[in-house]
């Protein structure tokens, strides 16, 4: 089974996955409380992936401070610090569309933020002041930053161009390859796993490359922005960029990276909750 996927840990294992372990579980609700939060191998081991404020994951086990978690939203597993949960009772009604926004202790934008968000972030809002949403757990978040309805999975990639490139990255504030291509198809509402080789087996193939499929190399993933122009979280850039396709092909394949592995068109029907 694949570690990333499988709700289990050496000691503990969801109900229902078939996996035999000394303790079998149900799991809990909770909810990431935190702007930003590494998903790890081990407890306080390497970033898998990274989790955002508002993200639901279903707690398996609890050790030493670190919680073993399995997202919502793309079934990926690893282990979080317990101080990055909170409860999930409140209900999600927006989620942040800028590339990032601030929350602020009051509806105006000359208090000082408490917090910072990225793209993708859930909120529950339970009204509106002037211009700001209020938010269930105190705070307030420009109304500009916000959206309730899925947005176009190519112009959310195009929003984050400049972000800074990091490996396991899902955030303004640094994203991979496989965390851009989520972090839009997500925006879109159209659901998306985490890392590239999960998603080149999750779509099918296009025959002729347009706006919105995902394109291919052994490691690597990039988004169509149309037939001939793609955009791409790079560590040859180390930055999120748009590039002539042919151009990325010719230089991956000189460098020795591998070649060029075809596209794929993600399933427009096959959606994920939104907000």
């Amino acid at each position: 089974m694949d570690r990333r996927l499988t709700p289990a840990t050496d000691r503990v294992a969801l109900r229902g996955t078939g996996v035999a372990r000394d303790v079998i579980t149900d799991g809990e609700q909770r909810r990431v409380a935190m702007p930003l939060v590494d998903l790890c191998r081990a407890p306080d081991g390497p970033r898998d992936r990274q989790l955002l404020f508002g993200a639901d994951v279903l707690l398996i086990e609890a050790r030493d401070g670190w919680g073993f978690v399995q997202a919502a939203a793309d079934g990926y597993c690893g282990w979080v610090p317990l101080a990055a949960l909170g409860d999930a009772g409140d209900v999600i009604t927006r989620r942040v569309s800028a590339p990032a926004t601030h929350v602020y202790p009051a509806p105006d934008f000359k208090q000082r933020e408490t917090l910072s968000l990225s793209l993708g972030s859930r909120l529950a809002a339970t009204g509106v002041e002037g211009r700001f949403a209020r938010l269930a757990g105190g705070g307030f978040v420009p109304l500009q930053h916000l959206s309730d309805q899925p947005g176009d999975a190519a112009e959310i990639a195009v929003s984050l161009l400049g972000t800074p490139y990091l490996w396991g990255g899902n955030s303004r504030w640094g994203i991979d390859c496989s965390g851009l291509v989520q972090a839009a198809l997500h925006g879109a509402g159209v659901a998306c796993p985490g890392d590239s080789d999960l998603q080149c087996a999750a779509f099918p193939e296009a025959a002729m490359i347009q706006r919105g499929d995902l394109l291919f190399w052994p490691g690597h993933v990039a988004l169509a922005l149309d037939s001939a122009t793609m955009i791409h979280a790079t560590a040859f850039a180390m930055a999120v960029i748009t590039e002539p396709i042919s151009d990325a092909i010719a230089r991956i394949e000189a460098a020795g990276e591998g070649p060029f592995l075809g596209a794929r068109r993600p399933r427009l029907d096959d959606r994920i909750s939104f907000p």
